[in-house]
């Protein structure tokens, strides 16, 4: 018995040691991870004055090419739609889908996506301007509506209205530019997407103030990256890459500090595990011992690329909210790493 139980755990070591996830090799290969993105929502992805990417989601890409490469400079960031954003990964042409998307169970099951983690909880907004005296979404019986289609925005829209016993004229868009540029243009009395969307879209109006997210949620939207179903190797390293930001955020552990507190043990056992001084995590992925030290050290842990990015203190000005640490009321909890 004894035996038969050592080789069965020989066997399943072996197997782990010798495991190579194919999209990490591809990764390795060109020595460039490629990350889908949106094509300009600010806060999230978007390129500066000089053609640099910014953003909530450009960070996270950022962190998993440090994780996998040690340079979070080895990026290709190709800007895709919500049309074209699935088809893209499923084909190969992105390594990594991060692009503000909801998991839903279509998209797990039907499309052969996995989401290896949430890294932004979100529900559905309207944003009105303030001049069309509205207070409430289920005021806008009869309105037009900037919708962007092939998205869960869409059906959403549809169910809400529905429920509620009104009407509403859709006005199809492809992407956030040109629900901006729709709206502002008064082609729709009503722009809706993602509250933290609107959040975004709203910091580049010329008057902000004239126009108001109104109180209503309407749906719960998980954002959070995709990668193609049945390479269990990578879907691991983009999982447990967000869940380093998480923990270290936890574990008081930043980019000012990592470097010294991964120089020599601590007294914390988890956080010498999360920065490779304690154990062989890294060699688990395939990776090397300080990899989510490489992580951190891209962008900070995930408060400090929350604050950066989406915070309080930038114009789009957003409260941590459901996106605090399960210990500040929020839902980040990330699994031990032990």
């Amino acid at each position: 018995m004894k035996k038969s139980v050592l080789l069965g755990t020989l066997t399943l070591a072996g197997l782990a040691g010798v495991a190579q996830a194919a999209t990490l090799d591809d990764v390795r290969g060109r020595d460039a991870l490629n990350c889908g993105v949106n094509p300009g929502l600010t806060g999230f992805a978007a390129p500066d004055a000089s053609g640099k990417w910014q953003g909530f989601d450009v960070d996270f890409c950022r962190a998993v090419a440090a994780a996998t490469l040690g340079d979070p400079e080895k990026v290709n960031y190709i800007p895709l739609s919500g049309e074209t954003r699935f088809t893209a990964l499923a084909a190969g042409e992105v390594d990594v889908l991060a692009r503000n998307s909801t998991w839903t169970y279509s998209r797990d099951t039907d499309l052969n996506l996995d989401f290896p983690a949430v890294n932004y909880y979100d529900g559905q907004g309207f944003l009105v301007p303030r001049a069309l005296g509205v207070t409430s979404a289920k005021e806008l019986d009869g309105a037009t509506v900037c919708i962007q289609t092939g998205t869960t925005t869409e059906l959403n829209l549809a169910d809400f209205f529905r429920v509620n016993g009104i009407t509403y004229e859709p006005v199809p868009i492809a992407n956030d530019a040109e629900g901006r540029q729709q709206y502002l243009a008064g082609a729709c009395d009503t722009y809706t997407t993602d509250a933290s969307g609107l959040a975004s879209v709203r910091t580049t109006f010329e008057t902000p103030d004239d126009h108001i997210i109104l109180p209503e949620i309407i749906s719960k939207e998980p954002l959070g990256p995709a990668v193609r179903h049945g390479d269990n190797d990578w879907a691991d390293i983009v999982r447990w890459t967000f869940n380093a930001l998480v923990a270290a955020e936890e574990l008081g552990v930043t980019s000012a500090n990592v470097a010294e507190m991964a120089a020599a043990p601590t007294e914390n056992p988890e956080i010498n595990r999360l920065l490779g001084t304690e154990g062989e995590f890294g060699a688990m992925m395939g990776l090397e011992p300080q990899w989510a030290v490489q992580a951190i050290q891209a962008g900070g842990n995930y408060g400090e690329i929350f604050e950066r990015n989406l915070g309080e203190a930038t114009p789009i000005g957003l409260a941590r909210g459901l996106n605090a640490q399960w210990t500040q009321g929020g839902l980040l909890y990330t699994p031990p790493f032990r």
